[in-house]
C-alpha cells in the first residue's frame, strides 16, 4: 500500500482539489480475468471457462451495486487552550463518512512538528467508518519547545465496495498549536533608576504623595494636616510636615538581540540555545514588571526591527507572549539600520534590558551607543555556557579559544564604559546590576 501522506509538492500541484473515486487494481484484475475467461470460453467453445468467470463477474456486480458518491471528510484537531512548554497537547484526526455505504478501510497519517512529542503520529492508522458516521484517532503527547507548531498536514486513503473503489488521497491543511515559553521565577527587588509615570510602585526622586520618607520641612499652604510632624513642631514651635517621595510607575524596554543563534536547542528539558534563553528570560521579566503595574515594551535588534508598544496589565502580558512566539534568528546579511533603530527610539526614562549573546560586533556597538546617550541600560548575557562552533578541522578548538578571549575583552570594555553585563540565572539575576544603575542614576551629575 502506498503512503497515506503524499509529498508536499504533489499536494500543492493538486491545489487541495476535491478527490474522486477511482477503480483499484483489484477491480482491474477482476475485469481483466473475467473478460479473458469469457473470450477464451467463447473462442474454444468451453462452457467451464464461462462458468469459471461467472463468480468474478457476479462478485464485482454485487460490490458495485451501491457506489459511493461523496468524498470522506478529514479533520485535524488540535488543542487551542493555553499550552506551556512541557504541557500536554490534545491532538487527533477525525474521519467522517457522509455517504450511505460503509468504508471498508481508511488509512490516515499526519505530519507533526519535531517539537511536538506525539509518539503515535509517525505511523499510519487503519480504521473503519460506518455510514453517516465518524471515527476519531487520538494523538496524545506534549510540547517540548515554545513557538508556533503545526499538526499536519494529514491525508487519508479510503477503500470501499469490497476494495474495488478507492478515493484519491484526501489532504487537509495543518492546524497550528501555540506553545508559550516557560517563565522561570524572576524577581527584582531593587528600585528603578527612573520612574516617570504618575502612579506606581517604584520610589522616584520627586516629592509627592508616596510612602517613602524624604525628610521634614516647614509647613506650606496646601499641605495636608495628616502630614504634620508633631514632635518636630513642638520642639521648634513651628509647624513642620513630613515630606515623602512619590511612587511612580516605570517603563521597561526589553531589547532582544536576534542577529545570530548559538547552541542547539534541546527543548524544555534539554539544553537551551540563545533564542531559548532570550525568549524565556523576556517572558519572565515582562511578567514580573507587568504584575507590578509597570509599562513594558519589546523590540528586536535585527533587520526586521519588530516592536511592541509599551502598555501594562494582563492584556499586555498575553500580547507579549504572542509577540515572543514569532522571534526568529536573523539569518540575512542585512543588519539593523540607524533610521530603523537608534537611541532616539528609546525613552530617556526607560530601563533598557538588552538580551544579547554578544557574538556580533554590532551588538556591542549598540550597547555602547545606548549608554553614551544616557539611557539606563543593562545587558543580559544569553550565550549558553558550552556553546561552541561545530568541529570542522583541527584548528576549530584553537579558533574557539581565541574567539572566547576576544569576547571576554569585549565584555571588559563594555563594563569600563559603564555597561553592566550579567549572565541570566533566573530569579535575582538583575538585582545587583539594578542597584548599581539606581545608584548611578541618583548620583549628582557634573555640568
Amino acid at each position: 500500500m502506498r503512503a497515506a501522506v503524499p509529498p508536499p509538492a504533489s499536494a500543492a500541484d493538486e491545489g487541495w482539489a476535491a478527490p474522486a473515486w477511482v477503480p483499484t487494481r483489484a477491480l482491474g484484475r477482476t475485469v481483466l480475468l473475467t473478460g479473458l475467461l469469457l473470450v477464451l470460453g467463447v473462442a474454444l467453445g468451453r462452457v467451464d471457462l464461462v462458468l469459471l468467470a461467472a463468480p468474478f463477474a457476479i462478485g464485482a456486480a454485487i460490490g458495485l451495486r451501491r457506489m459511493p458518491r461523496s468524498a470522506p471528510e478529514l479533520t485535524v484537531d488540535a488543542a487551542e487552550e493555553h499550552i506551556v512548554e512541557g504541557g500536554e497537547v490534545g491532538a487527533g484526526l477525525t474521519v467522517a463518512n457522509p455517504d450511505v455505504i460503509p468504508y471498508d478501510l481508511v488509512v490516515v497519517r499526519t505530519r507533526t512538528s519535531p517539537w511536538l512529542d506525539l509518539p503515535d503520529a509517525d505511523r499510519p492508522f487503519a480504521v473503519t467508518v460506518a455510514p453517516d458516521g465518524w471515527t476519531a484517532v487520538e494523538l496524545p503527547g506534549r510540547a517540548t519547545r515554545w513557538g508556533r507548531h503545526e499538526v499536519g498536514p494529514a491525508a487519508a486513503r479510503v477503500a470501499a465496495c469490497g476494495g474495488l473503489l478507492a478515493c484519491r488521497p484526501v489532504v487537509t491543511p495543518a492546524r497550528r498549536v501555540r506553545v508559550y515559553p516557560e517563565t522561570e521565577p524572576f524577581a527584582a527587588t531593587e528600585a528603578m533608576p527612573a520612574a516617570a509615570g504618575l502612579v506606581g510602585n517604584h520610589r522616584s526622586r520627586r516629592p509627592g504623595e508616596g510612602g517613602e520618607l524624604a525628610g521634614v520641612r516647614p509647613f506650606a499652604p496646601g499641605d495636608r494636616l495628616r502630614r504634620i510632624d508633631w514632635r518636630v513642631s513642638l520642639r521648634t514651635r513651628d509647624l513642620h510636615v513630613a515630606s515623602t517621595l512619590s511612587d511612580r510607575d516605570a517603563e521597561v524596554l526589553l531589547l532582544l538581540d536576534v542577529l545570530g543563534e548559538a547552541g542547539a536547542s534541546g527543548g524544555v528539558k534539554g539544553r537551551a540555545s540563545v533564542l531559548d534563553t532570550t525568549v524565556r528570560a523576556a517572558a519572565a521579566i515582562a511578567e514580573h514588571y507587568l504584575q507590578r503595574g509597570d509599562r513594558v515594551s519589546l523590540m528586536e535588534y535585527g533587520s526586521s526591527a519588530r516592536r511592541l508598544r509599551a502598555a501594562t496589565g494582563r492584556r499586555q502580558y498575553l500580547t507579549v507572549l504572542e509577540w515572543l512566539l514569532d522571534v526568529r534568528a536573523d539569518t540575512g546579511d542585512q543588519g539593523p539600520h540607524e533610521h530603523v533603530f537608534g537611541a532616539h527610539h528609546v525613552s530617556s526614562d526607560a530601563l533598557v534590558v538588552v538580551l544579547t549573546p554578544l557574538v556580533d560586533p554590532r551588538s556591542a556597538d549598540m550597547l555602547a551607543g545606548l549608554t553614551q546617550s544616557g539611557r539606563f541600560t543593562v545587558a543580559v548575557d544569553t550565550l549558553p555556557a558550552g556553546a561552541a562552533p561545530p568541529n570542522r578541522s583541527t584548528w576549530t578548538p584553537l579558533a574557539t579559544r581565541l574567539w572566547r578571549m576576544e569576547r571576554e575583552n569585549v565584555l571588559g570594555r563594555l563594563r569600563e564604559h559603564g555597561v553592566p553585563v550579567v549572565t541570566w540565572a533566573g530569579a535575582g539575576s538583575l538585582d545587583l546590576v539594578l542597584r548599581d544603575v539606581s545608584r548611578l542614576a541618583s548620583a549628582p551629575r557634573g555640568r
